[in-house]
Order: C-alpha cells, then sequence, then structure tokens
C-alpha cells in the first residue's frame, strides 16, 4: 500500500503541469485503446486460437496489466476491471467493423502521441511523451486512484 502510494504522488508529480490536460487525458487512454488494438491485430500462435479465439496478444496484455493491478492494490486492480474490460470489447467490436482493426489502431495511436505531445510539450517534450508510452498502462490506475482519494475510497 505505502510503496504503491509513493508510486501513484511520484507519477502525479511528474504529471501536475500540464499544457492541455483534458485533451493529454484523453490522448493518453487513445493511446492505451490503440496500442490493445495493435497488439489485437497481430498474427497469434495456432495454440492460442485452439484455447480461445479472444486470446491473442492484445488479451495477453490486458491479462498482464490486471495482474500486475491486483499485485499494486487489490481495490485499484477491481476498480479497473470494467476499463480493461471495455478496452477488451472495443477490440471485439472493431474486429466487427468495416474499418480494419490494424489500421484504426495505428491512426488512434498516431492521433494520441500528437495529443500526449501536446499535454507535455511544457514539461517535457518528446522525452515525456517516450515515458508516457513506457507508463501508459499506469496513467488509467493513476487516475483512478485520483477518483478514490476524492471519494475516500481506500486503496
Amino acid at each position: 500500500m505505502q510503496e504503491t502510494d509513493t508510486w501513484l504522488t511520484e507519477y502525479g508529480r511528474d504529471h501536475q503541469d500540464l499544457s492541455f490536460a483534458s485533451l493529454y487525458w484523453v490522448a493518453v487512454l487513445g493511446l492505451v485503446f490503440g496500442t490493445v488494438g495493435l497488439l489485437w491485430s497481430l498474427p497469434v500462435p495456432g495454440a492460442f486460437e485452439e484455447i480461445s479465439p479472444a486470446l491473442n496478444w492484445g488479451s495477453t496484455f490486458l491479462m498482464a496489466a490486471t495482474v500486475y493491478y491486483f499485485i499494486i492494490s487489490m481495490p485499484l486492480a477491481i476498480g479497473m476491471l470494467p476499463f480493461v474490460f471495455g478496452v477488451a470489447t472495443l477490440q471485439i467490436r472493431l474486429l466487427d467493423s468495416p474499418w480494419p482493426l490494424a489500421r484504426t489502431a495505428a491512426l488512434l495511436f498516431a492521433i494520441s502521441l500528437v495529443g500526449i505531445y501536446l499535454g507535455r510539450r511544457v514539461n517535457g517534450g518528446i522525452r515525456a511523451v517516450f515515458r508516457d508510452i513506457q507508463a501508459m498502462m499506469i496513467a488509467p490506475v493513476w487516475m483512478l486512484s485520483k477518483l478514490y482519494r476524492r471519494c475516500g475510497i481506500p486503496f
């Protein structure tokens, strides 16, 4: 718990001087959707398909992120489950859409990078964008932790 608090505080300190905070946070969520979509569209081994048609690199990434969320904080992980299921549901729905998943995800990824850059232009620029790509699955947990704090929910 204390390690999680320290870690989230440090992440928050790095993101307190955003140029366009709303644009930035929408872009971070778009980055997550785009990255998972790109992973979802990669070819998978036949063994994956034998287990489940929904088992692919994107769903594996989401499962690993969920396990990590449970390691750092049970209440935050439970709060993140709707987000993770929402990301997976969006990817499944995009598979049935007329637009190719890989192209849609790549476009969303690229647009999100521009949004993140605009949001981080003042405090870090392009280096901060690369750090945010590395920490993209941390950002939704950090946003949820802020909501938990406002609502008085311990984590």
